[in-house]
């Protein structure tokens, strides 16, 4: 269900003399009219508004095997791919630690997406709406900001590797810019028309994945080097665990900023617990299928010289090299890979065009669809000038945005089962900011355990003191430090807040 596109415009009275309209009100006029038309091809008209009870879709409609498929959709991809290569290429680990530290870090990064999921059908509000009731109407707006950077950052760097992947195909014969573009329009025409046009692609994109994946493990799988062993001594070992470990966890925890937006037209009444298995049977799979072909194909490069001299050019080479033993039809299923990185662009593209209305009532009064094509100009310029350097925004970009995902979610933990587990929540209150929580307990809290992230975090161009004593290269260390001095100084502040303030 989406709202009426004349919803919430000023009726006239034709006995009343009313002021000719400025040329914002026309320019908005003209917009609702287009909207009318496209409404009837299935655009969600709806922007950050709450979805009522009695606008959810049925569950005949959906189904809870939607939500498993859903999410296998979004992940099964080559960027996944490409980030389970960094085990051996990046941080020098075996192939047996690699798998060991990609498959738990991202159970533990997919937790509380799977928490956050469940707050969709029973809220009806959208991911960052709800950071509201935990941060208050303006510190939420950091986290907004914040949760912007992440999503535009995530297509950024799945439009760099589709680019890749294409150049490579074409034996370099076709720009990466080229296939930046392709993927990005593509990703465009599908998120502009919103909710359930999305849902419906996503329910067979999964397939040709799962198909074209699987073909390489099986092409690629011999030249494994499955024994290979993890380098440096045993402090510079255990930080480089530690560090990808922290790396996988980011990469999953990060779908946590708008992980509720998926499911907010689903029936109030849907069981929070199926909406958390499903979604962690569909991440769990897919990030695990993802990760450890990655790792397979990095592995291989310490005894494959022709994948060596694949990666030297760029990620999105060495999964066509992989290939290269099929011939024509592994070309035919790099493509296939390369295209199916518009699954995992679409929840960035659709959440992002949200969460831009947030940040002010300005901002509410632009159309989810506009918000929506001016983050995919953003991430395609970005991806324009950052294509060379991939493995750099990967290790450095994703653990860093994680941090801020695992600071709050300490907070709504705690906020949700402490101070709210018997009163719950008034979801209608929303959009009243008098009635939201004022936020202080949770501001001082945030910036806290972004201090401890920072004074434990290692990336190539900052290493925290406390980071630094392990081994040569540090031992990223931000999420675990970030969330536990989060975790610890919030109940306090709450309780004080809540006695002097009453909200």
């Amino acid at each position: 269900m989406v709202l009426a596109p004349t919803e919430g415009l000023p009726t006239t009275d034709p006995g009343v003399r009313t002021n000719p309209p400025t040329f914002g009100g026309k320019l908005q006029l003209q917009w609702k009219k287009v909207e009318g038309r496209l409404v009837a091809y299935n655009l969600e008209a709806r922007g950050i508004q709450r979805v009522e009870a009695d606008e959810r879709h049925d569950l005949r409609s959906l189904g809870y095997a939607q939500i498993a498929i859903l999410w296998v959709s979004f992940n099964l991809a080559a960027n996944n791919i490409t980030l389970g290569m960094l085990g051996p290429a990046v941080f020098y680990l075996g192939f047996l630690d690699s798998c060991l530290c990609a498959v738990f870090g991202m159970l533990v990064g997919c937790l509380p997406v799977a928490y956050i999921a469940t707050f969709g059908p029973q809220s009806g509000n959208r991911t960052m709406i709800f950071a509201r009731y935990i941060m208050g109407w303006w510190p939420s707006k950091l986290v907004v900001i914040l949760n912007l950077i992440v999503l535009l950052g995530y297509a950024l760097i799945d439009c760099v590797v589709a680019g890749q992947i294409l150049s490579a195909v074409s034996s370099n014969t076709m720009s990466v810019v080229v296939g930046i573009v392709i993927v990005a329009i593509i990703t465009w025409g599908i998120t502009t028309f919103g909710y359930q046009v999305f849902h419906y692609y996503e329910r067979y994109a999964w397939l040709p994945q799962l198909i074209v994946l699987s073909i390489l493990a099986g092409v690629a799988g011999p030249n494994f080097n499955i024994s290979s062993k993890s380098e440096g001594n045993s402090a510079t070992v255990a930080g480089n665990r530690l560090s990808f470990f922290g790396l996988n966890l980011a990469a999953a925890i990060t779908y946590g900023g708008g992980a509720a937006d998926y499911f907010v037209y689903y029936p109030e009444h849907t069981p929070r617990w199926k909406i958390f298995v499903f979604t962690m049977l569909g991440l769990t799979t897919s990030f695990a299928f993802a990760f450890i072909v990655g790792i397979g194909l990095g592995s291989g490069m310490t005894t494959n010289s022709a994948w060596a001299d694949a990666y030297g050019v760029s990620q999105g080479a060495l999964i066509v090299e992989g290939y290269r033993p099929l011939g024509s039809f592994g070309s035919f299923c790099g493509v296939i890979v390369a295209l199916g990185l518009v699954s995992n662009l679409i929840p960035p593209t659709y959440s992002s065009g949200i969460d831009a209305q947030i940040l002010g009532r300005w901002a509410t009064m632009i159309p989810r669809a506009i918000w929506n094509t001016i983050g995919v100009v953003i991430y395609t310029v970005c991806a324009l000038a950052g294509r060379g350097h991939l493995a750099e925004i990967f290790t450095n970009f994703l653990a860093l945005m994680g941090y801020w995902v695992s600071i709050w979610i300490a907070i709504t933990l705690e906020e949700h089962f402490i101070f709210r587990w018997k009163t719950g929540f008034n979801w209608a209150v929303w959009n009243e900011q008098k009635k939201l929580p004022l936020g202080v307990a949770a501001l001082i809290a945030f910036l806290v355990g972004w201090v401890g992230a920072i004074l434990c975090m290692a990336q190539v161009w900052y290493i925290g003191p406390i980071a630094i004593l392990v081994g040569d290269y540090g031992a990223d260390m931000g999420n675990y430090v970030g969330f536990a001095w989060a975790a610890l100084l919030y109940p306090p502040l709450r309780y004080w807040e809540l006695k002097r303030f009453g909200r």
